[in-house]
């Protein structure tokens, strides 16, 4: 039994997301601080930060709400990714390392998502 959201694999997962993108935003030039700097780092602290209010959340619809808005989040970081990649600011391996772990967060917030809507109807 998970007693924390900090012992949840998927947060630690979205947390992992969003340290590597302060870190590969962290040279990107001045031009870019209230743009894609600002967009990618706030876009990928969400991920994790709603995982973890939807932990706090005590009905099962509330939860889901919020995983859905993680899940959304993660969707936006992984655009964020592929636009800095495109306009050269972050190397293709950067880019896919990052984009796999959010796709593992997406598969996991879906199963959880699941889980919780079909023990839900009981």
């Amino acid at each position: 039994m998970i007693k924390d959201f900090t012992e949840m694999p998927v947060w630690q997962k979205a947390m992992d997301i969003a340290e590597r993108c302060f870190l590969i935003s962290a040279d990107l030039p001045k031009k870019e601080d209230y743009a894609l700097t600002s967009q990618l780092r706030r876009s990928a602290q969400s991920i994790p930060a709603n995982i973890a209010e939807g932990f706090g959340r005590r009905s099962a619809n509330d939860k889901s709400r919020f995983y859905d808005i993680s899940r959304g989040s993660a969707f936006e970081t992984k655009s964020h990714l592929i636009y800095g990649n495109r306009v050269k600011y972050f190397s293709e391996n950067d880019c896919l390392e990052i984009q796999k772990l959010i796709d593992e967060v997406i598969f996991d917030l879906n199963k959880i998502t699941n889980y919780l809507k079909n023990n839900n109807q009981s």
